[in-house]
């Protein structure tokens, strides 16, 4: 973990805050918590084989919650950490049973390490391993999934998000702000009183679904109550006056929170978190769990409090701020291997949603909204991620206070487009209701309504190694084998549709074993993997008596991500233009310089390079061609449904796989050298957008992004060319006019190149350097080389 400057762990609006974020930043160090992992198993080898999958779940689940080590940090207001201290992360051997040797990478990875100690291998190896070897998810799939779909995902052609992580990217809703898991409980008790053996052949399944969510609320209750139990324990021995009191005020507290709903401010920020804690331990679910609108949901208790005199605006800020400490506390649990490559970061891409519409359609600005956006700024931490979502209705204000905060260059708040958010979620069938209250944005970019829908990531799409098989007759250079069709000696078609079309062919072949390949996934997680608490959680698992991976949600989804849009329409543009149209250069010359990575071919390569039509330059001949993969993509992807009755959806974010994606690929025809990152989201190639930023967001704008799951856009600004009153103006207006435009999503980097080149050499002069990445930040320090050079290389924009 990158350490801070003093001045930078010095922040926060209260001595408390300073020194909680001191701990946080300084104090604290990456590493393996073994406890949820001893507990976990301590449960399965009681239960399992005795009782019925979400039985099993919600007994282990009850018995964490009730043995797991409750953490409190003196002078800390909001408390719980997913492992047994802050920055220690739990594993679950129930995914990914991670080798000894796993562990030793973990341990002396230079980026994103986590400390293993003597105690915790000695666990491992004696503990879990044994258990857990042939039970973990990771191992059933890979002794289940076929061997045309372990060629594909060894050349790189795409990864698996479910090998290492459970599905997610699910976001809380109003419910717990309303109701306490007494509640829910009472609910879950009502739905199995009425169930009808009789004329229902499902309810005895029903009955064991809804028996565990039953137990994960009692789990949730004794979390509660052992930390109540736990603060009054420690004020019984406080001798320090002000602490032993706040102690006696966290354990009341807690004998509310999580049990009854909350009544305070301070009672709904615990609420939430106790919930996170809850979902997130028990399962990794990709992505933690986020709050959603945040604003909205606190707006009520903020006010209320205010008018009573309970609270002040700076206790109130205090308390936010004190949430994201937590949220800093919990690095993403450990990935190892092609998981690690495509996303290597500590954020756990908790994604918080302000400013949103609100369910009658007006904006959802409010003075709590404006908290976080001061709560955003003075922090500076890397979690949660923080965006807000701008309509046509939102104050010009609050998109300039949000502005002002971007170009301070640490990649936070991202902009999201509400309008289109809506039109994403009624194109993909959701009610106007549902997506109005609770039309929201987690992760990076992708769309969802929260509470009500497991909007499921599988995994990502290497597009343009896809026209590298075509290339190469489905032979990989990577790996050495051949992993897809051979379709022909491009050398011999005669025109550009005939290689389009090859292109095409060999995409639908990709595309049909990584589905094939998703559905048995699916099916795994239906069977073996429930996930009561979750399921509680999102609408209406508990009515339906169905689990949330089982497809119990109101709505369920299923993602797959496209990686390097950029690329293959250049590509595309380099072939036809070239080879077919002008005839400059020959189909046999190009493969060749591309095979000898353009070493010896510099005519091919400025002819490719740079005098070519090239995507992000309002160009329609590169922009028809980025359409028309588009189109091809929709085609072999969009509507494919699932086992568990998901839509599968089309969206473009790389996280960090546009890294990896790159380095397993041989030079592209656009000039692109081999190993080299491709470009991120649907964001240009490097170097190739040369007429500014409104021409990049008019090429953008040509995807209709109204039929996806979002599309990330990065644009790169130095400090002067966005300083002062007109640089707010001026971004304002290219966000106003891309979201005129139909664009889904749009954030900045401010940052001099020199200052990158500076930070590279001297690492440690730049600790608290910050940037963004893709859909999130990290410290620069924290990226690895390659992806330091793409961040590096990207187009300094100017506006004019």
């Amino acid at each position: 973990m990158a350490q801070l400057t003093l001045e930078s762990t010095r922040r926060g609006s209260t001595e408390r805050i300073k020194r909680l974020r001191e701990i946080s930043d300084k104090e604290c160090q990456p590493s393996i918590s073994m406890e949820r992992a001893v507990l976990l198993t301590e449960a399965y080898k009681k239960w399992e084989g005795k009782v019925s999958a979400p039985v099993l779940r919600g007994l282990a689940f009850k018995h964490i919650m009730a043995n797991r080590t409750n953490y409190i940090e003196k002078g800390a207001l909001i408390v719980g950490e997913k492992g047994d201290r802050p920055w220690a992360a739990p594993t679950f051997p129930e995914l990914c049973c991670h080798t000894l040797e796993d562990f030793d990478n973990m341990d002396q990875r230079e980026k994103v390490f986590f400390k293993v100690t003597a105690a915790d291998r000695k666990i491992q190896e004696e503990v879990i391993i044994p258990y857990w070897k042939d039970r973990a998810m990771m191992t059933r799939m890979n002794k289940l999934l076929p061997e045309e779909w372990h060629l594909l995902f060894d050349a790189g052609l795409y990864t698996e998000f479910l090998m290492q992580r459970g599905p997610g990217h699910t976001v809380a809703d109003g419910k717990m702000y309303q109701k306490g898991f007494a509640d829910f409980k009472a609910e879950i008790e009502a739905v199995i009183e009425s169930l009808d053996y009789a004329n229902d052949p499902e309810a005895l399944n029903k009955r064991e679904e809804l028996e565990g969510m039953k137990l994960v609320c009692e789990g949730m209750i004794i979390f509660g109550k052992r930390y109540a139990q736990e603060a009054r324990e420690l004020a019984a021995k406080e001798t320090d006056p002000q602490w032993k009191q706040e102690l006696l005020d966290l354990a009341e507290v807690c004998d509310v929170i999580p049990e009854h709903a909350p009544k305070t401010f301070r009672q709904a920020i615990q609420m939430y978190w106790f919930v996170h804690i809850g979902v997130t331990v028990e399962m990794n679910n990709w992505d933690a769990y986020s709050p959603g609108k945040l604003d909205q949901h606190l707006e009520p208790f903020y006010e209320k409090d205010i008018e009573a005199g309970r609270l002040t605006r700076e206790e109130a800020r205090e308390l936010l701020e004190n949430l994201w400490i937590q949220f800093n506390n919990q690095p993403a649990p450990p990935k190892v291997g092609i998981t690690l490559k495509e996303s290597a970061t500590y954020t756990d891409f908790c994604n918080i949603n302000t400013g949103a519409l609100r369910p009658d359609g007006t904006s959802g600005v409010s003075d709590v909204s404006y908290l976080i956006l001061e709560v955003m700024d003075e922090m500076k931490l890397l979690q949660p991620s923080s965006n807000v979502q701008i309509s046509r209705k939102s104050p010009e204000k609050f998109l300039k206070e949000a502005l002002k905060i971007s170009r301070k260059g640490w990649g936070q708040p991202a902009l999201y487009n509400s309008e289109a958010i809506l039109a994403e979620l009624s194109y993909l069938g959701k009610s106007v209701d549902d997506a109005r209250e609770s039309g929201v944005c987690s992760g990076c970019v992708e769309v969802g309504t929260a509470g009500k829908e497991a909007y499921v990531l599988t995994g990502y799409l290497n597009v343009p190694k896809v026209f590298e098989l075509v290339m190469n007759r489905g032979f990989d250079p990577y790996s050495g084998k051949q992993v897809g069709l051979d379709l022909g000696d491009l050398r011999e078609m005669t025109s550009y549709d005939e290689v389009y079309a090859a292109f095409e062919k060999q995409m639908e072949y990709v595309v049909n074993v990584k589905i094939a390949g998703n559905n048995m996934i699916e099916r795994m997680y239906m069977k073996f993997m429930p996930v009561p608490l979750l399921s509680v959680m999102t609408d209406d698992c508990v009515r339906d008596g169905k689990d949330y991976n089982a497809g119990g949600a109101r709505y369920n989804t299923s993602y797959i991500q496209c990686v390097g849009m950029a690329t293959i329409t250049d590509s595309l543009a380099a072939i036809k233009k070239n080879v077919f149209e002008e005839r400059n250069v020959t189909m046999e010359a190009l493969l060749q310089a591309c095979k000898d990575d353009f070493a010896g071919h510099d005519e091919i390569f400025e002819l490719v390079h740079d005098q070519t039509p090239k995507y992000g330059n309002d160009d329609d001949y590169a922009d028809d061609l980025l359409r028309a993969a588009v189109d091809t993509l929709q085609k072999v992807i969009a509507g494919r449904k699932t086992p568990k009755g998901a839509t599968t959806v089309v969206e473009f974010l790389p996280t960090t796989c546009h890294v990896y994606f790159g380095q397993v690929m041989e030079a592209s025809p656009n000039g692109r050298h081999a190993g080299i990152p491709l470009p991120d989201g649907i964001s240009p190639e490097k170097g190739a957008d040369r007429n500014g930023p409104t021409a990049v967001i008019k090429s953008a704008s040509k995807i209709d992004q109204l039929k996806t799951g979002g599309a990330l856009l990065n644009q790169k600004f130095t400090p002067s060319v966005v300083a002062g009153e007109a640089g707010i103006l001026n971004m304002a207006a290219l966000v106003r006019s891309y979201f005129a435009m139909d664009g889904h999503h749009i954030q900045f980097n401010v940052v001099e190149r020199e200052t990158l080149l500076k930070a590279q050499a001297n690492p440690q002069d730049y600790e608290d350097l910050i940037v963004r990445v893709a859909g999130y930040s990290d410290y620069f320090n924290n990226l690895d080389r390659a992806l330091q050079d793409e961040i590096i290389s990207r187009t300094e924009q100017a506006f004019g």
